[in-house]
């Protein structure tokens, strides 16, 4: 059985974590005539986990992808400390919801985590010792070194999670944009995937991800940015969670699940 991820000890950051990392303004997407983010404005430090939570419809996946430079924006801009974001870059990393993965394909822990080196070094040249080196930190990481040549169809869901964000480290990614990574996930997977989230975060990294479980953001978040096609709140995710800002969020379904007050 493999060893969980152990947490970091707490120290203090090599950055400053009350400085504006991540900046967006005025950014829209539409899709023929029909707005599926409108006028999303959002400044977020470095070292933070940030839960993207609304409604079905309410954009939470475009955002993500409109970040890691995935689909173009309609409008708006996006800055990544101070510099304009026009483009896909290794510096943003997406994890796709589970149910978007062909599972059955036949890749290893380590045939996955490698993946994340492409951007360097192209789909045909050879790796190099730093190459190498990048994928065997990720794995150990992530304690994965014991799955490493498991095929990824074999791993739990906690363990599936573990090896894209290998992925992610191989690349070298600083913002990682998670689409409902604790979906199918009981509640000791999810509580040991949000202890490596914040492990990542203090390290310097800023993580956001798209979340559904009112309850359980508490406990696994930072920050929360409330979304409708356009901000609704954001903030600590106690204060943000409050009953009244839920059913503005809302208004148009019922909550996924009841907060407190």
């Amino acid at each position: 059985m493999t060893a969980s991820p152990p947490l970091l000890k707490p120290r203090a950051p090599c950055y400053s974590p009350s400085v504006t990392a991540l900046a967006l303004a005025g950014v829209r997407k539409r899709y023929a005539d029909r707005p599926v983010l409108e006028n999303v404005d959002l400044e977020i430090a470095r070292g933070e986990v940030v839960a993207l939570i609304g409604p079905n419809g309410a954009g939470k996946s475009t955002l993500l992808k409109a970040i890691a430079g995935l689909v173009p924006r309609s409008s708006g801009t996006i800055r990544w400390r101070g510099t304009a974001v026009r483009k896909w870059s290794r510096e943003f990393a997406y994890l796709p919801q589970r149910e978007e993965v062909d599972w059955s394909f036949p890749i290893t822990v380590q045939g996955l985590v490698e993946m994340g080196r492409y951007p360097q070094t192209g789909w045909w040249r050879r790796f190099s010792k730093a190459d190498h080196e990048a994928v065997d930190r990720a794995i150990e990481s992530l304690a994965l070194g014991d799955l490493r040549h498991r095929q990824i169809r074999e791993l739990s869901g906690g363990q599936q999670q573990r090896a894209f964000l290998a992925r992610a480290l191989a690349q070298e990614a600083h913002v990682l944009l998670l689409d409902e990574p604790f979906t199918g996930l009981d509640r000791n997977a999810s509580e040991l995937l949000g202890d490596l989230l914040h492990r990542l975060a203090h390290e310097g990294r800023l993580v956001i991800a798209s979340h559904h479980d009112l309850v359980s953001a508490p406990r696994l978040f930072d920050e929360v940015l409330l979304l409708a096609t356009r901000p609704v709140a954001f903030g600590i995710v106690e204060e943000v969670l409050r009953e009244n800002i839920i059913r503005t969020a809302f208004q148009s379904g019922t909550p996924p699940q009841a907060a407190a007050s």
